[in-house]
C-alpha cells in the first residue's frame, strides 16, 4: 500500500460523498491494485453520514469507514483514523475538497524522491478557479502582528507558489506525510481541537530537521464549505496561537502575542458596538473570554 487518504467527516454528508467519488472516479485503478486507499473517520456526525457513506453502492474497493463514537476534532480525529492506515504516506484531505486530476500520484512521486520532505501540501483552488493561498509563514511576532492587521488577505504572509517550494507551512485541507515521519512527531498535537495543528506540524518536523514543500502541480477544488463556522474558526485560532507561543516561544513573546490578540479583540468587539455589527461584537466578546486570568 502506498498512499492512504483519510477525510475527516462531521456533518457534511453531502460534501464528503463528493469527495470520495471524485478520488474513485481519478484512482479507481490504484485502489482496485491495492496501491491506495480511502478512509473516511466520522466524528459522531448527526446528519446520517454513515449511512450513506457506508452504503455497499458505493462499491469502493479499499474504502473503510471509522466511526467515532464523540466528536474527536481534527487533530484526534486524523490521528485515529492514521494508526489504522496501511499506507506509507498518508494524504490527509478535507471533505470539502473535488479532485480533477492524478495529481496525488506526483505528489507521491516528488516524496519517494526526496527523502528529507516530510510533509508536502497541494495547491488548491476555488470553485471559481481562483488560487486559494494555502501555504504561509511561521507567526513570529512581526508576522502575527501583520496577521492581524489584514496581513494574510493583502499576500503577504499567505502564499501559492507556482513552482515546487519549500515553505514554513501548509493548509491541512491537502497535507501528504511520511507516515513513519508522521508517527515519530506524535502526529497533530491533540490539544488543538481544530485549526492551527498544520502549522504546529510543520513547526515541529523543521525543529527535528524535517522539510515542508508545496505542490501546485495538481487540480483540486476546496468549496470552503466545512463543519464549522466563523466565530468557531476564529476563537480557535486564537486558542492555537495562545497555545503555540505558550509551548515554543520565551515567556516575554508569549505575553507580547497575548496582548497582541487581546487588543485586537477588544478592538473589533468595540468596533461593532459603535457600528452596530452583533457579529463583531459578539464574537471577539467571547473571543475575550480567552484572556481571563
Amino acid at each position: 500500500m502506498k498512499l492512504s487518504i483519510v477525510i475527516l467527516n462531521f456533518n457534511t454528508k453531502e460534501l464528503t460523498l463528493s469527495c470520495i467519488n471524485s478520488i474513485s472516479s481519478n484512482y479507481e485503478n490504484e485502489l482496485k491494485k491495492g496501491e491506495m486507499e480511502i478512509i473516511v473517520a466520522d466524528n459522531a456526525s448527526t446528519d446520517e453520514s454513515v449511512a450513506a457513506i457506508s452504503n455497499p453502492k458505493l462499491q469502493i474497493p479499499n474504502f473503510r469507514l471509522l466511526e467515532n463514537k464523540d466528536n474527536l476534532g481534527f487533530s484526534k480525529g486524523n490521528n485515529r483514523a492514521v494508526k489504522k492506515a496501511s499506507g506509507k504516506f498518508v494524504l490527509f484531505l478535507n471533505s470539502d475538497t473535488e479532485i480533477k486530476d492524478k495529481g496525488f500520484l506526483r505528489m507521491l512521486e516528488f516524496m519517494q524522491n526526496n527523502d528529507r520532505v516530510a510533509i508536502l501540501g497541494g495547491r488548491l483552488r476555488n470553485l471559481d478557479g481562483s488560487i486559494q493561498k494555502s501555504a504561509g509563514r511561521f507567526y513570529s511576532l512581526f508576522n502575527l502582528f501583520l496577521m492581524l492587521i489584514g496581513g494574510e488577505r493583502l499576500g503577504v504572509l499567505r502564499q501559492s507558489p507556482s513552482k515546487i517550494t519549500r515553505v514554513d507551512w501548509v493548509s491541512g485541507a491537502c497535507m501528504m506525510v511520511r507516515k513513519e515521519t508522521f508517527q515519530k512527531l506524535g502526529g497533530f498535537e491533540e490539544k488543538l481541537f481544530m485549526y492551527m495543528e498544520d502549522m504546529e506540524l510543520c513547526f515541529r518536523a523543521k525543529k527535528e530537521g524535517f522539510f515542508t514543500y508545496f505542490y501546485p502541480n495538481i487540480e483540486l477544488l476546496h468549496k470552503e464549505r466545512g463543519s464549522s463556522n466563523r466565530t468557531f474558526a476564529i476563537i480557535h485560532i486564537y486558542e492555537g496561537i495562545l497555545y503555540f507561543y505558550k509551548k515554543y516561544m520565551p515567556p516575554w513573546q508569549y505575553k507580547v502575542a497575548r496582548e497582541l490578540l487581546f487588543l485586537k479583540a477588544l478592538f473589533i468587539k468595540n468596533l461593532g458596538k459603535i457600528i452596530g455589527n452583533k457579529y463583531y461584537e459578539q464574537t471577539y466578546g467571547q473571543s475575550l473570554g480567552l484572556f481571563k486570568e
